[in-house]
């Protein structure tokens, strides 16, 4: 299985940005998917989630009515929208598959995870 993540930048407070992750290697439309991040110097935390028919989705509290996980899986690609992004937005974000037919906030039920994209929000 390869997750491979996309779409981050260097960006002001208040901007947008979207990010992709495209997935190869199992069926894709029978898996939950979840975005992650990872702050300099903390541990990764949950973003969003979704099920594997997009139906449900679950989010953090820091950035829920923000942020929007949705997923196209014709394409075999999930997407992050991030809007109003703030400067503790800022980290290394991952894209990841959970279990089969998972929906699931917790990390460890993830079993593949994309290489990261870096999204920067200054002030």
């Amino acid at each position: 299985v390869q997750l491979q993540a996309s779409g981050g930048g260097l960006v002001q407070a208040g901007d947008s940005l979207r990010l992709s992750c495209a997935a190869s290697g199992r069926t894709f439309s029978s898996y939950g998917m979840g975005w992650f991040r990872q702050a300099p110097g903390k541990e990764r935390e949950f973003v969003a989630a979704i099920s594997f028919s997009g139906g449900n989705t679950y989010y953090a509290d820091s950035v829920k009515g923000r942020f929007t996980i949705s997923r196209e899986n014709a394409k075999n690609t999930v997407y992050l929208q991030m809007n109003s992004l703030k400067p503790e937005d800022t980290a290394v974000y991952y894209c990841a598959s959970a279990g089969f037919g998972r929906l699931t906030t917790n990390i460890r039920e993830y079993d593949y995870w994309g290489q990261g994209t870096e999204v920067t929000v200054s002030s």
